[in-house]
């Protein structure tokens, strides 16, 4: 693998496509690889606390802002497709939260295949009643709690908020970057800007599907699961919270961040949606890209409007 990443929007399909992952496991070492440049020149926090223990098997990082609390609340969800990533490979963007004054918990959910649905969605769901719990030991405000994660944790983040809806830990915003909230959907890419329909990074697309989707829900989930609102969100849309939907042109999830929009609009739900216009899926986290900082920047807006 390169030691610096290319500076375009072909980042992830390029570094992929090199040596594209076969497992699980693979997927798992290459986004772990990844972490030092995606991670590098953290913005300064006040404190940071790694591996706290949050339950059985699960544990957060939690980044705490410099200033002086009481601070609103962020319970992070990495993404990778539920096979991969952890607080480590999404470092970064937890401390660009606490710069802007969030307590973070960037939470290490467990990962399938070891620990296939429902135990991710589980995890999250803990997590979130455990930060509303703990945060006065960091300086956080549990009324002011709010949730957000990108790509399974998108997906997880959505989920996770739906089933806490009558819940005292309800949060009071979600940011859902670049996330699967309709399984039945999910291969579709008609119409996706550069999106390839046929060749190797076709394949290969379709290939890292399978090992995300087979993990999580098994080789071949049957209708009712797939329809099962802690699986696909959409299907529970009605009860998010103030939710901030953002995903890029180039990246075939933003058909899934399109279908959610529109039943948030159906339900009455306060939204907002941004495409970034030519980002793939991950750009977030590349702030080598120019519109990396900008997407960030308006989901701290959005939180301090709802949180």
């Amino acid at each position: 693998m390169a030691d610096t990443p290319p500076a375009n929007a072909d980042v992830l399909m390029q570094l992929f496509a090199q040596n594209p992952p076969k497992t699980a496991l693979e997927m798992r070492q290459m986004l772990e690889g990844m972490a030092g440049f995606l991670n590098a020149d953290l913005p300064e926090v006040g404190d940071f606390q790694a591996g706290v223990e949050v339950g059985p098997g699960m544990t957060t990082d939690v980044v705490v802002p410099r200033a002086a609390g009481p601070h609103p609340v962020l319970v992070y969800l990495h993404g990778g497709g539920w096979v991969a990533g952890s607080p480590a490979t999404h470092c970064k963007l937890a401390y660009r939260f606490a710069e802007a004054g969030y307590l973070v918990f960037n939470v290490d959910y467990r990962l399938a295949p070891e620990h296939p649905f429902p135990t991710p969605y589980d995890d999250c769901v803990a997590a979130l009643r455990w930060a509303q719990r703990e945060a006065g030991r960091w300086g956080g405000d549990p009324a002011r709690l709010a949730v957000g994660g990108d790509s399974a944790g998108g997906n997880l983040s959505a989920a996770a908020a739906c089933a806490l809806a009558d819940d005292v830990a309800r949060p009071k915003a979600a940011l859902l970057i670049y996330g699967v909230f309709d399984f039945a959907t999910i291969g579709e890419t008609e119409g996706v800007e550069g999106a390839p329909s046929e060749g190797p990074l076709a394949e290969m697309g379709q290939d890292l599907m399978e090992i995300m989707v087979g993990s999580y829900l098994g080789s071949e989930p049957d209708a009712a699961l797939l329809k099962d609102p802690r699986v696909s969100p959409i299907h529970c849309a009605a009860k998010l919270p103030p939710s901030h939907v953002v995903v890029g042109s180039a990246d075939p999830l933003v058909l899934q961040a399109r279908a959610l929009v529109e039943v948030l609009k159906r339900e009455g739900v306060e939204h907002e949606l941004f495409v970034d216009e030519g980002m793939p899926h991950g750009y977030a986290q590349m702030e080598m890209l120019a519109p990396a900082r900008p997407a960030i920047d308006r989901m701290v807006e959005f939180l301090r409007k709802h949180v």
